[in-house]
């Protein structure tokens, strides 16, 4: 899974950046792959244990908490 520059960019913007590095953005890239690597995973997990083969919103909401 690859995220596109542009929208991790923004996102250090928002949080107050005036500038950001090429760096910042890969290294952000990289945090945010591996998060959501982790919560799909225990989605997953949720769906399976529930007996369905769909991943819903929930199973989301219930893995980020």
């Amino acid at each position: 899974m690859s995220l596109p520059n542009a929208p991790v960019e923004r996102i250090i913007r928002k949080a107050g950046a005036e500038r950001v590095s090429e760096s910042a953005v890969e290294e952000l890239k990289q945090a945010l792959e591996e998060a959501a690597e982790e919560i799909s995973q225990e989605a997953s997990k949720m769906a399976d244990h529930a007996g369905r083969n769909t991943v819903t919103r929930e199973d989301i909401e219930i893995s980020t908490q």
